[in-house]
């Protein structure tokens, strides 16, 4: 099965098989939240990463002195999963290491993602296996791109991400793709952080140092969207300037630091699966109100 589709009185959500990935997402009047994927801006809608977040430097990933080549946020969003269960509101599927796998990544893994619509929430809950005999060391974020504007006619300037608590620590930047070692003002203010192209610059906030686990997309005379996780420890934002998008992405795990040539397993923000052990990670995206 190439994709599905999963319903409720309230949602529906388009599932495709390719990345197990969120392509659509609207209520059910109609009102599209998701990006579209436009291929001449940004191809994608919502990918899964792993087993990286961000990118390696050299775009290597060293285990045990032997280097393997991995692109920039992982293999997963790229490769087909395997429909394991299909119901009118939810699907879950499955990635598990093959030799394609073993040859960026060397561990053993079973990746299943369950996606769900329940009343007015979407949900994606990621639980992440080791079959294996060592540890397993695995980063694993999400990248949903939701519309900027949220409503035709909205200014783009008057829509903010409202956060649970208080951020007062600085954020992080890239260089090049890694870690920039130096620390950048936060611009939440009034625990808001109003949204403009300028942001972007120079790629990806990123909060590494995050106290909330919810957030408020929103805009005066649009829909409210109520985005909560579980389990990450950081949060990217990113557009690309003038794109009609803006990611939200919980992530447990980094890009490299500029710095940083060591094992995968000692990389900051990597996270360790015991042998037979297994992580779970949550997100969902609550519509509260729709014009």
């Amino acid at each position: 099965m190439d994709s599905c589709v999963i319903q409720n009185l309230f949602l529906r959500a388009s599932v495709k098989a390719q990345g197990a990935e969120l392509c659509r997402l609207q209520t059910i009047s109609g009102l599209d939240l998701l990006w579209d994927g436009n291929p001449a801006v940004w191809p994608r809608h919502a990918p899964h990463l792993f087993p990286v977040v961000g990118r390696l430097k050299g775009d290597t990933l060293r285990h045990k002195g032997v280097d393997y080549r991995m692109s920039p946020h992982g293999f997963a969003r790229g490769l087909a999963f395997r429909m394991v269960r299909l119901t009118r509101e939810d699907c879950t599927l499955v990635l598990k290491d093959d030799e394609t796998t073993r040859a960026m990544y060397p561990f053993p893994f079973e990746l299943r993602i369950n996606l769900a619509v329940d009343g007015l929430t979407f949900r994606v809950v990621y639980e992440l296996i080791n079959p294996g005999s060592e540890p397993m060391p695995a980063s694993l974020g999400a990248h949903p791109a939701f519309r900027w504007p949220l409503l035709p006619g909205v200014p783009k300037e008057d829509h903010r991400i409202k956060f649970e608590v208080s951020e007062e620590a600085p954020i992080r930047r890239q260089v090049d793709g890694l870690l920039d070692p130096h620390p950048y003002p936060c611009p939440i203010q009034d625990r808001a952080l109003r949204l403009r192209d300028e942001l972007f610059r120079e790629d990806v906030l990123i909060f590494d140092q995050l106290r909330s686990k919810k957030v408020r997309y929103d805009a005066p005379g649009a829909p409210v969207l109520e985005f909560t996780w579980d389990g990450f420890e950081h949060l990217g934002i990113w557009t690309k300037p003038g794109a009609d998008f803006v990611c939200i992405e919980p992530w447990r795990g980094l890009p490299s630091p500029m710095d940083f040539d060591g094992e995968f397993s000692e990389k900051p923000g990597v996270f360790i699966v015991p042998p037979g052990g297994r992580r779970y990670f949550r997100y969902a995206v609550t519509v509260i109100t729709e014009p």
